[in-house]
């Protein structure tokens, strides 16, 4: 059973553009019969009647109908990557920016931005900010990807150009704060730090009380199919967004909270009807304020591996390292060869006080899944500690588990 980000009145006359993009899935072959049965979304009630969507099906759609956007370039993105093959998503010149700026406005003319969202390798954030700071009018740093031996310099030049709002992943925001502290920078002048693409990390609020303690965060939320779907501000949780108006977003009570958004922008291009991007969610009400349905966001339900015949809960294992003493990060590495788990290596990165012997002999003895699969060969479990985690070279994200395959 599903309820709504919106409320019939709200919704039912803009499902004009569902009905477009049912019409387009109907017309994919591979698709066709999914939809069989089903008549033109004119309710909330047909919305919720039809099947959703995933990645795999809305990437078979993407391939067949290649769509174009009726005025300006039709920009080509991938999505995904770290823990999956990546997959293709389209958006047209200014992506659907305006709709953000109109709701969610943490930049004006007066501040001078660093968009260190990574550029290039057709992920879509960098130019997205960018997109969004235009619409602010305010100065830009168009920075990009950045290696470790050079945060010092530029950190310098931030501080000597008095920079006043930083945007990025929370995985890439945490190197240039943690660096930043580690090295006695300070960056007086910040006052926002813009971030999408991940969850928030309670470890850069520290960072930032250290470097920029005026510094407050300013969240976006969404993917690469759905475009931004939810902003939030310094006064709401890190975990609950306030949904844009074109933005219809179920919450499936019978499948554990998982979300489904279709999208009502008549400018859209991809297909979103009832796509689920895997992330499950309840509606709240925000403690900001804010009269309207807001959504906290509970976390990823494909985070559920199967190891040997058993379901493995990485974010549990991820949760559990990180409240080791000495560890600032954890991360999961799950080794496949020829379609079996070979080995599953917690990977650390930790101070001095860490102890991964005791860690994973605790999660050995604490962890059913892990203890039940490897109880023939335990040393194929193993927890390290590392210099740096493995990230994704396109994006810069570091995902909470890895799978590699090897021959």
């Amino acid at each position: 059973m599903n309820a709504f980000s919106l409320t019939p009145a709200a919704a039912e006359p803009y499902l004009h553009v569902a009905r477009r993009s049912l019409d387009r899935l109907r017309g994919v072959p591979a698709l066709a019969a999914r939809y069989s049965g089903h008549g033109e979304p004119r309710t909330l009630d047909d919305v919720a009647a039809l099947p959703p969507l995933v990645k795999d099906d809305l990437n078979v759609a993407l391939a067949h109908l290649r769509p174009a956007a009726e005025r300006g370039a039709t920009w080509l993105f991938q999505s995904g990557g770290s823990t999956g093959a990546p997959k293709v998503g389209y958006a047209p010149t200014g992506f659907y920016m305006r709709g953000v700026y109109e709701q969610w406005r943490p930049l004006d003319r007066d501040d001078v931005f660093v968009n260190g969202w990574g550029a290039g390798r057709m992920w879509g954030a960098h130019f997205l900010a960018g997109a969004f700071a235009d619409l602010s009018g305010c100065q830009v740093i168009a920075l990009g990807s950045v290696g470790r031996d050079e945060y010092g310099d530029w950190l310098s030049f931030f501080a000597d150009r008095e920079v006043t709002a930083f945007g990025g992943t929370p995985s890439v925001l945490r190197l240039w704060f943690a660096h930043a502290r580690a090295t006695g920078v300070k960056l007086p002048a910040l006052r926002k730090v813009l971030w999408l693409g991940e969850a928030w990390h309670p470890q850069l609020e520290e960072d930032m009380a250290a470097v920029a303690p005026d510094a407050r965060r300013w969240g976006m939320f969404g993917s690469t199919e759905t475009w931004v779907a939810g902003t939030n501000t310094p006064q709401c949780p890190a975990d609950v967004f306030h949904l844009l108006p074109s933005q219809l977003v179920g919450v499936d009570a019978d499948s554990d909270g998982l979300l489904d958004f279709t999208t009502l922008d008549p400018n859209v291009l991809n297909p979103v009807l009832r796509y689920r991007t895997g992330d499950a969610g309840r509606f709240v009400t925000c403690s900001c304020g804010r009269e309207d349905r807001a959504l906290r966001i509970l976390g990823r339900r494909d985070s559920v591996v199967q190891v040997r015949g058993l379901g493995l809960h990485v974010d549990d294992i991820v949760a559990r390292a990180e409240r080791e003493p000495g560890v600032t990060r954890a991360q999961v590495l799950i080794t496949e060869r020829q379609g079996r788990v070979a080995s599953v290596d917690v990977l650390l990165l930790a101070g001095p006080g860490a102890s991964p012997e005791r860690l994973r002999r605790d999660l050995m003895s604490g962890t059913f899944t892990i203890s039940t699969a490897f109880q023939h060969d335990p040393e194929s479990f193993r927890v390290s500690v590392v210099d740096e985690l493995i990230s994704n070279g396109r994006t810069g994200k570091t995902s909470g588990f890895v799978v590699r395959e090897e021959p």
